[in-house]
């Protein structure tokens, strides 16, 4: 009979090797799973740096076009890591690593679809809020329920919220701690479209298909000029889309698209 000695130094390394955030490619598309289910994907330190990274990597890789991130069918994420959080005091809080992930995460130029099944509240409500859109499963939960914890949001709760539900809803919910489901989420803004619970990875995954078809450089611009709008005014707005534009139409891409449509083919293109 063989013995194997296992130590509580090799079950802590082997916890450390697992993923917290699991990639697979498929075409043009990246799937970015968080992965810490026994915690309802709860968003510490390591996650989302592990997740700022693959994002990062992503953000260079030509035969990547676009991003899904998603969870599990009982949580996108249900939050920050409380414990974690309950560790740390205001020297960490000055120090966090966390604020450059969460500015990585938000500079990424590809777009993102958030795939949202079960919780996504606070920071998973937050993280959902960096994609460019969101479809949810019809039992998706959103909230920003920090105050019942006596803090707040710390990654644009406040802010994203704000742009895209409009005040007097979002003061609601970050005031209050209210939650509200996949229906109102719709409705208010929230999210761009919702499906059946089994039907949430797959919509997002055919959508982010189809955006990573289109010419790399003409869905950067776009991506571009619409987080821009948020912080423009409406004329500054218009001059800065109208020199991406002259941008976009001097790129080789543009020319391979109108003569692909005129031609009545596929166009193939190339990035340029």
């Amino acid at each position: 009979m063989i013995y194997i000695k296992i130590t509580i130094s090799d079950i802590t390394m082997s916890a450390a090797q697992e993923k917290l955030v699991i990639g697979t490619q498929q075409g043009r598309v990246l799937t970015l799973t968080l992965n810490r289910p026994q915690a309802l994907n709860a968003l510490n330190t390591a996650l989302l740096i592990e997740l700022s990274g693959q994002l990062q990597a992503a953000d260079t890789n030509e035969d990547i076009g676009a991003v899904v991130i998603t969870g599990n069918q009982k949580a996108f994420a249900a939050g920050a890591d409380v414990k974690e959080m309950a560790t740390m005091n205001a020297i960490d809080l000055h120090r966090d690593p966390r604020v450059q992930a969460w500015a990585d995460i938000a500079r990424f130029s590809k777009p993102i679809i958030a795939a949202v099944n079960g919780f996504c509240l606070g920071g998973g409500c937050e993280l959902a809020m960096c994609a460019d859109y969101i479809i949810a499963g019809h039992k998706a939960v959103f909230g920003q329920p920090e105050v019942k914890l006596g803090i707040m949001p710390g990654a644009g709760g406040t802010q994203r919220l704000m742009r895209l539900v409009g005040p007097a809803k979002a003061k609601q919910m970050v005031l209050t701690g209210a939650t509200i489901n996949a229906k109102e989420a719709l409705q208010a803004g929230l999210v761009a479209e919702t499906t059946a619970a089994e039907a949430v990875l797959e919509k997002a995954q055919s959508q982010a298909k189809q955006i990573a078809r289109y010419a790399p450089i003409a869905v950067a611009a776009i991506k571009d000029c619409c987080n821009k709008s948020l912080d423009l005014e409406l004329q500054q707005g218009l001059s800065y889309e109208r020199r991406s534009y002259c941008v976009v139409s001097s790129s080789e891409d543009r020319n391979e698209g109108i003569d692909a449509f005129l031609n009545k083919r596929k166009p193939e293109y190339q990035n340029r």
